[in-house]
């Protein structure tokens, strides 16, 4: 499996049309599917402010920027770090349209970022899994029961860590127990109707304890306590 970079970023509003800049981006590097460490974390001096809405969602102040570089001077150690790598985003167009924005804005021929990445949009991935029920991070943390109970307010890099166990889960061929998934996505060519209600789960992901003799019978007495006071036979 080749490299992966699990991604967000946090701007100052919704439209690069209207002039919003990239104030922060945060990478999560995973190989073989195991995060490595070697994560990318820079906060960006935009040169305006952020949206009060913006603002709401990230908390990032003009204050907490006005000493941080601005995208040209750290554009090329980011391309160097994502080169070559399969990005998967949240949202995708959002973000790869705020990166592009900001190369657009630079001297020199730097391109797009899908000529140096492939990208794979996560909420696309989820809206195909889970149709029809909500799909936030927030909402597949719940489905996939991972703790993000720390995330208070909106952060590139919190957020790309959060997705990342996200999406492992998503990958791993395991689903929630709660039947919402119907299918194992890994059976594409079987018949959809006879994956209906099946969990999918990794051959190792469940230890089986088997009862020894003591408890089995036990159990057996059991029945036959609840047969006899409910008159009805029991399949031992």
């Amino acid at each position: 499996m080749g490299r992966q970079i699990i991604m967000d970023t946090e701007t100052t509003g919704l439209e690069t049309r209207d002039g919003h800049r990239i104030i922060e981006i945060g990478c999560v590097e995973v190989i073989d599917r195991k995060m490595t460490g070697h994560n990318y974390h820079q906060y960006l001096q935009p040169d305006r402010e952020s949206d009060e809405g913006a603002l709401e969602v990230h908390g990032i102040t003009s204050e907490f920027l006005a000493d941080k570089p601005r995208f040209h001077e750290v554009a090329a150690t980011f391309i160097d770090y994502i080169k070559g790598a399969e990005l998967i985003i949240h949202n995708a167009p959002f973000d790869i349209g705020f990166l592009n924005y900001e190369l657009s804005r630079l001297d020199g021929n730097w391109g797009v970022i899908e000529s140096i990445c492939t990208i794979t949009d996560s909420l696309t991935m989820a809206r195909e899994m889970h149709p029809g029920q909500r799909n936030s991070l927030d909402a597949l943390c719940k489905r996939y029961d991972i703790n993000n109970s720390h995330r208070e307010l909106h952060g590139a890099l919190l957020d790309s860590e959060i997705l990342g166990d996200v999406y492992l889960a998503m990958t791993g061929g395991q689903v929630t127990m709660s039947l919402d998934t119907k299918r194992n996505e890994t059976t594409e060519t079987e018949d959809e109707d006879a994956n209906i209600g099946r969990i999918a789960l990794p051959q190792d992901a469940l230890k089986v304890i088997r009862a020894d003799a003591a408890e089995l019978g036990v159990h057996q007495e059991r029945l036959s306590a609840i047969q006899e006071m409910s008159g009805k036979k029991l399949w031992h």
